[in-house]
């Protein structure tokens, strides 16, 4: 009597009035599973699944990448195990195996079946596995595989040779640097790295310098700004390749994204959100800037902010006077190379750093002036010529950019309560005006709108914050404690 021969399932759409009893089942799984993750999750993880083979009570499964098979490993795997046991009793276990190369086998039938790869995991219905899981993609990477990815273009010149430190950017540009000078194969230490500063402060500079250093030392590096990232991935769909350009995206040692708080449109998050997941599960390190905080970026998803959050968030604060100095003496070396007389004397360079105070692309400009000024006109560089040639600059500065959780924290501090009074439903007067004086000064001194402000404001209706604008605007009229109270809190935030 012939031995049992395992039920061959191959090819995956057999002829109607053909299917096998465990077709049947795993066609009743599968659409059991479409209707509970629902079409867009069915359609990234689970519509390229094949069921192979069923023997011994374990469901043979392949997939066409080690992406696929790794992130069904991690996030599906149980499931798939316990719909597929409860349409097919018999199956107890499913194992995953990778669509590739390998010797084909011919049934009875003259049907071709594909080898699974060796050392496949099984899942058992309650979810625990028998073999280790497979590596995730991006380890084990020889350097030979290294080559140049698609995403937004590097500027050679922005090097950590050519960045300048000092107190402001410290510790930003140490975490960068223990980034840049990780070994394959090490932990990863801080994941997501999240630099945040305002405009012209040398967050691009930082994760370039970041990229360089990394793409040097043989590992694969995607730098791409959030517009790029956007481009690319709605360009994917157009052209039905979503399912490359996530795979292409998550098989790299580094993602830098730039810029992140232009990162628009919910499809388009929840796929970075996804992407995002992917790579922090796979120990692949995620560098991530924008031009506040994570808690801040109001226009990006929840989940994505609070997994953000999660990770080590530095902010690179103004630049002080000794940096900006720095930073002109540097810029000035470099106009030099081209002009060889342009030689602008301490005294100005002090002077300079000391009125330039907002950002390092007001430091360029400043130089640039200068520059203009003397090949042009051939006027010697003093400090009365550098007064006339900055006098539109230095009005450009602006204001220091307000948070409304600081505006929070010195309401509290003023009025003797804790920033969690300011933000809870109590009603009491002692926490009833300093929570309308803080939703007043929000509204005066940022640019967040009415429902912005009452969502930082523990979630309440923007009427509620334009009744209180409304009436703190009105005492202050008429009470003069009240308004000297204001320009007090007024100025310490300004500070």
């Amino acid at each position: 009597m012939p031995s049992a021969q395992p039920e061959r399932l191959f090819p995956a759409t057999p002829a109607a009035g053909q299917l096998t009893e465990g077709e049947i089942a795993w066609r009743k799984a599968s659409e059991r599973l479409r209707a509970e993750f629902g079409d867009d999750v069915y359609a990234s993880w689970f519509a390229r699944l094949v069921l192979d083979r069923i023997e011994d009570g374990v469901a043979h499964l392949t997939v066409p990448t080690r992406f696929l098979k790794s992130w069904i490993q991690s996030h599906y795997a149980d499931r798939i195990a316990a719909v597929f046991g409860e349409e097919r009793p018999d199956v107890t276990r499913i194992a995953l195996g990778l669509r590739v190369a390998a010797p084909k086998l011919a049934t009875n039938g003259g049907d071709v079946v594909t080898s699974p790869a060796p050392r496949e995991p099984f899942f058992d219905r309650g979810g625990q596995t028998g073999a280790a899981p497979a590596p995730l993609p991006g380890s084990n990477r020889s350097s030979s595989d290294h080559q140049r990815l698609p995403g937004s273009p590097l500027d050679r010149r922005l090097t950590f040779d050519t960045f300048l430190v000092g107190r402001a950017n410290q510790l930003a540009y140490a975490a960068a640097l223990q980034v840049a000078n990780a070994k394959a194969g090490d932990p990863v230490t801080f994941n997501p790295l999240v630099i945040h500063a305002a405009v012209g402060l040398g967050k691009t500079h930082l994760l370039q310098a970041t990229a360089h250093a990394v793409e040097a030392s043989g590992r694969r590096v995607m730098y791409l700004t959030a517009e790029k990232f956007m481009f690319d991935f709605v360009a994917s769909l157009k052209g039905q390749t979503a399912l490359a350009f996530k795979e292409k995206l998550r098989a790299i040692d580094l993602l830098v994204i730039d810029d992140l708080q232009f990162l628009q449109g919910k499809v388009v998050q929840q796929e970075f959100g996804h992407t995002l997941n992917a790579l922090l599960d796979g120990r692949q390190q995620v560098i991530v800037a924008a031009d506040r905080a994570p808690s801040e970026l109001e226009g990006v998803d929840e989940r994505l902010r609070s997994r953000l959050a999660g990770g080590l968030t530095l902010e690179m604060g103004s630049l002080d006077e000794e940096l900006r100095a720095k930073i002109l003496v540097e810029r000035i070396a470099v106009a030099r190379a081209v002009h060889a007389k342009f030689d602008v004397p301490a005294e100005v360079i002090a002077y300079v750093a000391k009125i330039i105070t907002a950002n390092g692309r007001d430091l360029d400009g400043a130089v640039n002036r200068l520059l203009a000024h003397n090949t042009l006109t051939g006027a010697p560089i003093t400090i009365e010529m550098a007064e006339t040639a900055l006098r539109d600059l230095v009005r450009q500065v602006e204001p220091k950019r307000v948070k409304i959780e600081d505006i929070q924290r010195i309401v509290a501090k003023h009025y003797n309560v804790s920033r969690a009074d300011v933000l809870s439903s109590r009603r009491t007067q002692t926490v009833v005006r300093p929570r309308q004086v803080a939703m007043y000064l929000s509204k005066q001194m940022t640019l967040r709108s009415l429902p912005e402000i009452g969502r930082r404001f523990g979630g309440r209706d923007h009427t509620t914050v334009l009744h209180a604008v409304r009436k703190i605007d009105d005492l202050a009229k008429r009470d003069q404690t009240l308004a000297d109270e204001i320009e007090l809190i007024r100025r310490m935030l300004l500070e």
